[in-house]
């Protein structure tokens, strides 16, 4: 194939992943986001369960 189609078809590809790749919050849901993050909500029982599921690492750097 030439340039001349290579090159559009990258430049779109590449438009598309950096799309697909980034979410756009408005202002209340980025404040949101940032509030659980800085103040998450205590686990609640099924996280619990989840976490007591794994399996327990032995030794080694945490």
């Amino acid at each position: 194939m030439s340039e001349f189609v290579i090159r559009p078809a990258i430049e779109t590809g590449c438009a598309v992943i950096d799309q697909a790749e980034r979410i756009q919050l408005s202002e209340r849901d980025s404040l949101s986001a940032l509030e659980l993050l800085e103040n998450p909500p205590a686990p609640n029982a099924k996280l619990m369960a989840a976490a007591h599921a794994l399996p327990k690492q032995t030794g080694g750097a945490v």
